[in-house]
């Protein structure tokens, strides 16, 4: 297990623990360095930063990773480093909480007419406070036994070009690194495997600033790894990774500190957020990689 993991979820988006639970579980298994990377908002960051104050062993990061479109394909970017105050930043996680809702309800719409019975109440009362969205629907499918495991919803009915699948709020790529880029953040392209002509998006997205590839991913092979590498150095970007933990199946999931994260990775990162003049947090401040 690696000291260091930048991509997790809390029960802000989609995940199942709350921030200071999140928090808790990264301490406990060990981990020095983490970064709260909820889909669309900021509202658990604050919460992870308080009680991430209670170790003093233990850096986190103040992120995001927004959902973004390029043709054919969704694509992530995280963020990392940002003002997660910023009024451009706030704006945009309100948007995407509406939007979110409205396409959430119209996905179990579909449902509905497709002869699966879920009831809007009933992906509420799983969301709770948090930022709603497809694992929400997919957990209520999997309580009714309208599938077997929990993959199995994306597969048949939620994932893209699936018949409940319901397109949404759209920014592009390019977009979203200049909103992080604006609110103090570094722009990182998540899973960058699952992108389609990814060296060309990432190309792309070097000319709107990206400053760094997610390379150390959960289920990323070794040789995808290495070819990631040899793009992250000729494109001078920082090579970050994460296990892109929601904890909802820990017998499935990969766990906090897993994904193989080498340990220089904290410094590479941090090294780059001070060249760019990102605000450092206190924790990353007396962190010694």
């Amino acid at each position: 297990m690696g000291s260091i993991d930048l991509h997790l979820h809390t029960n802000a988006s989609d995940g199942r623990f709350t921030p200071a639970q999140l928090v808790d579980i990264a301490y406990d298994r060990g981990l020095k360095i983490i970064a709260v990377t909820d889909h669309d908002t900021v509202d658990g960051i604050e919460p992870a930063l308080e009680q991430a104050e209670k170790y003093p062993a233990l850096a986190l990061i103040p992120g995001i990773e927004m959902s973004t479109y390029a043709p054919g394909c969704e694509v992530h970017l995280l963020g990392y480093f940002i003002d997660y105050t910023h009024p451009k930043l706030v704006s945009f996680c309100t948007r995407m909480r509406s939007d979110r809702i409205d396409r959430a309800r119209a996905m179990v719409s579909k449902l509905k007419g497709l002869g699966v019975d879920i009831e809007w109440e009933h992906v509420e009362r799983i969301a709770g406070e948090s930022n709603i969205g497809r694992p929400h629907i997919a957990m209520a499918l999997l309580e009714r036994r309208c599938i077997s495991v929990f993959e199995e919803a994306f597969e048949l009915y939620l994932g893209y070009g699936k018949p409940a699948y319901v397109e949404r709020f759209k920014i592009t790529p390019q977009e979203a690194a200049k909103l992080i880029t604006e609110c103090g953040g570094l722009p990182v392209l998540a899973h960058p495997m699952t992108v389609d002509n990814y060296p060309a998006v990432i190309a792309d997205l070097c000319a709107a600033g990206l400053e760094g590839l997610e390379i150390y991913y959960k289920d990323f092979t070794r040789e995808e790894r290495q070819n990631l590498l040899r793009i992250a150095e000729k494109m001078n970007l920082v090579a970050t990774g994460g296990s892109d933990y929601h904890g909802i199946d820990d017998t499935a999931e990969v766990l906090p500190g897993d994904a193989g994260v080498p340990e220089n990775v904290g410094e590479k990162l941090l090294a780059r957020a001070r060249a760019k003049g990102a605000k450092i947090p206190g924790s990353l401040e007396r962190y010694s990689c």
